[in-house]
């Protein structure tokens, strides 16, 4: 049986993006090098063959290439290291990383322009940073993903964003829908309505489309994605196990894979195919877009919660 371990290596990072749901009391914890070897073990003979190492930011451990490498010798079939980038750009930092092992890169852009990149990770001179480490990525010839955040700032930027990656030679790009947990929960006004944000989503895929990008949209239910509902990607519909600082667990049972369907998801042709919707987004502004696409009632109501 195959499946992928996802392995949080801890939750420290080089920025502090704005929409973060690390907590300052988060950054502090981290997975022992010996902890993440006996997972990577354990999982390969209970047939998890694809490994995932994620953050936090990974490449400021010691250890990430190590830990690459030992993946390999473990018979992993494909490892993927998810990053910020901007340490990929300094010396052959990239190079070193294939070199080890890793054949699937997975840059977080955020956003394309300098000015509102910067702003949005609290740190001056990012944007050139991570755009010089993308460029090392696509150069060692690996599979290179450009991951860009769905924020209310961000959405309206996300087509140019995709053509601006497309330029720089990405294989793909996947669109994550902004969550408010853990350190972005008070921050509010960062969520979009689905509905708001999706005529921005469906002109990025459609960009993204025609410059023969593998187009993904993660956390927005195939309803609200219309007639983009071929591009919903859903992580936990695979077997995959997160190990976590915190916790171990398999991916589809937990809230990151949205886990809450509605009324009016009943009867619909995408019900088992379809996660549903995150906590978060309800609580936000409850299921009245659901049910409005569904031609149904709404029956959950928002909860009022404090702006930022």
């Amino acid at each position: 049986m195959s499946g992928l371990l996802d392995v949080i290596l801890h939750y420290d990072c080089n920025l502090a993006c704005d929409y973060c749901t690390i907590t300052p009391a988060m950054r502090a914890r981290g997975l022992a090098t010996a902890a993440v070897l006996r997972e990577l073990a354990a999982a390969r003979a209970d047939g998890y063959d694809r490994l995932s190492i994620t953050g936090g930011e990974p490449t400021i451990r010691g250890d990430l290439l190590g830990l690459v490498r030992a993946a390999r010798r473990h018979g992993y079939q494909g490892v993927k290291v998810q990053t910020n980038g901007l340490v990929l750009g300094a010396g052959a930092n990239a190079a070193r990383l294939v070199d080890a092992g890793c054949d699937d890169i997975h840059v977080s852009i955020h956003t394309h322009e300098p000015a509102a990149y910067d702003a949005l990770t609290r740190a001056p001179g990012s944007h050139a940073l991570m755009a010089r480490g993308l460029a090392a990525a696509v150069a060692t010839g690996v599979a290179v993903t450009a991951d860009a955040i769905i924020t209310a700032a961000t959405a309206p930027r996300l087509p140019a964003a995709v053509a601006w990656l497309a330029e720089r030679g990405v294989a793909g790009v996947d669109l994550w829908f902004v969550s408010l947990t853990d350190g972005n929960a008070a921050n509010v006004a960062s969520m979009p309505r689905m509905t708001d944000a999706m005529p921005h989503v469906a002109a990025a895929l459609a960009v993204g489309r025609a410059r023969g990008l593998t187009m993904r949209s993660l956390h927005v239910p195939r309803c609200l994605l219309g007639a983009e509902r071929a591009h919903a990607y859903d992580p936990g519909a695979d077997r995959v196990k997160v190990v976590s600082p915190d916790a171990v667990f398999e991916l589809a049972r937990s809230r990151l894979a949205g886990q809450v369907h509605v009324a009016a998801c009943d009867g619909c042709p995408d019900r088992a195919a379809c996660p549903g919707l995150r906590e978060d987004y309800l609580a936000r502004y409850g299921d009245a877009e659901i049910a409005a696409a569904r031609g149904q009632p709404a029956t959950v109501a928002p909860r009022r919660l404090p702006l930022v």
